[in-house]
């Protein structure tokens, strides 16, 4: 093998300038300036984009007596408990079960940091853009201290913005649709992580058990990975103990 080229460009990512058109020409047209976090995140999820190899791993987790679950925790702690926070708990458990998916990168390219600690940034849509506020140490938390801390963070940042310290140190993301729709999507990595899970809408599904047909509720998964870091079988197993997980809420509960 040779050895490879070292230069921080490569011919292959000199891509070719954006194309630069009137609209107007075609119709009418109403131009807005992007955001300044709008700009900010499009330019770092492009780079993220082209710099990683991504795969997406498709899975469903059954959650049928998570929200059983869920409701009495909310009315035994008095916390408005979404599912999102058992969500954390499991990518911790997750984490801890396959720590490849806990490493970063060095920015030699040549090292791989494992990390010891867990803290999983959640991406939130506000309305001046896509923020990623971080729950930091989710492994020494409680489920209704997840969610207050969420929904406090979440609350900021729509409205006032996060200050950096909330969006920094993350080892893992989760992206949730499951309040408005889909089946499945490829989520984009949140570089220096390796992986970021996106999360669909519940669906009811007919499931056999033993001789008869029971519902269940599933949660569809789309797990994106580092490919030069996680192979296919790593982002099965992932999904499979991140399942695991969601299908014993009581035990994320303790």
């Amino acid at each position: 093998m040779t050895k490879p080229d070292e230069t921080p460009t490569s011919p292959l990512l000199k891509l070719p300038a954006w194309p630069n058109i009137d609209f107007s020409q075609f119709g009418p047209v109403d131009m807005k300036p992007m955001s300044r976090i709008q700009t900010l995140v499009s330019s770092v999820m492009a780079r993220n984009w082209v710099s990683i190899p991504h795969v997406t791993h498709h899975d469903e987790a059954d959650v049928s007596t998570l929200t059983t679950a869920r409701r009495a925790l909310s009315e035994s702690s008095g916390v408005k408990i979404t599912p999102l926070p058992y969500l954390v708990k499991a990518a911790v458990a997750a984490l801890k079960a396959q720590p490849k998916f806990n490493a970063s990168i060095d920015a030699t390219g040549r090292n791989l940091v494992y990390k010891q600690y867990f803290h999983i940034g959640i991406a939130v849509d506000t309305p001046a853009g896509l923020l990623v506020p971080v729950i930091h140490d989710a492994d020494k938390k409680s489920i209704p201290e997840i969610a207050t801390e969420l929904a406090e963070l979440s609350e900021m940042a729509r409205t006032k913005g996060l200050p950096m310290d909330k969006m920094s140190g993350g080892c893992f993301s989760i992206s949730s649709l499951g309040s408005i729709g889909g089946t499945a999507f490829t989520p984009i990595i949140n570089a220096p992580e390796v992986a970021i899970l996106g999360v669909s809408k519940t669906y009811e599904k007919p499931c056999r058990n033993g001789e008869a047909i029971a519902w269940k509720d599933m949660l569809p998964l789309s797990l994106s990975y580092d490919h030069r870091v996680i192979n296919g079988a790593d982002a099965a197993r992932f999904c499979v103990d991140f399942a695991k997980a969601l299908a014993e809420p009581e035990s994320l509960a303790k």
